[in-house]
């Protein structure tokens, strides 16, 4: 059925490590892919992808930023692993899963890996941001990556935004 759901819904995967492991490559808006693991079980449906790594500072902030996030994750949480990166996941009877309940999970798994992305990005690792930013200022390369963080990096007198 995962397979079934996959093929008709026209994402990229590929059979994983595990055994019953689909590994599904989601496009992002913020971040250019996501990356998901689907582990189907005897009795559950396990998922888990990942988000983004430990920040490099605001280590309070960003958590607690993912822990408001987390109320709102429909059957899914933020977790961190031993290196402190951060995952989306969750464990689901598998019993309940159908193509169209497989449908919202990828959506959701995709819309919270994705949609808090330069969030994070701005709570978690602004200093190397700027790093970067002055970097790329002084020779001349480009600023388009970081474009959507101009109005956190800029400086009077850096160059005008790309066009778009």
């Amino acid at each position: 059925m995962v397979e079934e759901f996959l093929h008709e819904a026209g994402l990229e995967w590929e059979p994983g490590a595990r055994r019953g492991e689909y590994v599904v490559t989601l496009p992002g808006e913020k971040k250019l892919k996501t990356v998901v693991s689907l582990v189907v079980g005897a009795d559950a449906l396990s998922v888990s992808a990942f988000v983004i790594r430990n920040p490099d500072e605001n280590h309070e902030e960003f958590y607690r930023y993912l822990l408001r996030k987390n109320l709102r994750l429909p059957g899914l949480a933020y977790a961190v692993d031993g290196s402190g990166d951060v995952y989306v996941t969750g464990r689901l009877p598998a019993a309940g899963v159908d193509a169209a309940y497989l449908d919202q999970l990828v959506g959701a798994l995709l819309d919270a890996a994705d949609s808090h992305f330069n969030e994070l990005l701005a709570i978690g690792f602004i200093t190397s941001m700027r790093k970067e930013w002055d970097w790329r200022v002084s020779r001349g390369e480009s600023l388009r990556n970081l474009e959507a963080f101009r109005h956190l990096l800029a400086r009077p007198g850096d160059p005008a935004p790309s066009p778009a």
